[in-house]
């Protein structure tokens, strides 16, 4: 019996994406085609500074590289994550942070207001986060998978998922992931893409989070590109898992 891989396997049940993946520029023999196509608004929505950075960092180096607009939107700016700090006390550091990670990345930093460990999901949270994204009228979305493990995640997922369908379904939604296996479960991807050549920048954002103890937090992230990677046949990688009642990315470009 002949051996089949999980490569092919993966191809065969369409967990694998085609050869453009989310849209973006696969060889340049494309270029001037490519090159034609309209430029997109993609919101990055991130429950905490690094989470973008760590999710969807390499993604987000490669549509600010082809010119396209990206925001990362920060659900939270980090309230609680500086150990001996006071809530503004880290919200100073690592809102310094994620902008210095965003430059590298050549994104733009928006706010939502809520605070690190509180996350709200209620009427009022919905309207401003919704008011939030359709004054960016974005084309694409990148949010949290909707049952990771920390609770703002979920938070962040939900009031995106509800603004999609207030507007209409208008963009398209994706969802990534942070500390699969940990944080992310269950998590099964549409689309992939190739980070290879824009990994050192990934890397390097996460850097910036230096209140974060980076190296430490990107050790298992260095994992999962690698392991997207095998799965997609590249060296690095990043997996992301579309909803299908949204339009396809290609008919936004």
């Amino acid at each position: 019996m002949a051996t089949i891989s999980r490569r092919i396997v993966l191809r065969n049940t369409g967990l694998v994406a085609g050869a453009t993946v989310l849209g973006l520029r696969q060889s340049s023999a494309r270029a001037d085609q490519e090159s034609s196509k309209r430029k997109l608004k993609i919101i990055v929505v991130g429950a905490h500074p690094d989470d973008p950075e760590t999710g969807c960092g390499g993604t987000i180096a490669r549509y600010s590289g082809e010119g396209h607009d990206v925001a990362a939107l920060y659900f939270t700016r980090g309230e609680g994550g500086v150990s001996g700090k006071t809530h503004d006390e880290a919200a100073r550091i690592r809102t310094g942070e994620l902008e210095a990670a965003c430059q590298i990345l050549g994104a733009r930093a928006l706010f939502a207001g809520q605070i690190d460990g509180s996350a709200e999901v209620n009427n009022t949270r919905y309207d401003e986060f919704r008011q939030i994204l359709e004054s960016q009228k974005p084309d694409v979305v990148f949010t949290h998978w909707p049952i990771d493990s920390h609770r703002d995640h979920r938070a962040a997922s939900l009031l995106t998922y509800d603004t999609w369908l207030k507007m209409g379904k208008q963009f398209t939604l994706f969802y990534y992931e942070v500390y699969s296996g940990i944080q992310t479960q269950m998590f099964h991807p549409t689309d992939y893409v190739d980070i290879t050549a824009t990994e050192r920048r990934k890397r390097a954002a996460t850097m910036a989070h230096v209140s974060q103890n980076p190296e430490n937090l990107y050790k298992l992230h260095d994992l999962m590109n690698q392991f997207r990677g095998k799965e997609f046949g590249c060296k690095y990688a990043e997996a992301f898992a579309q909803h299908a009642q949204g339009p396809s990315i290609n008919e936004m470009l």
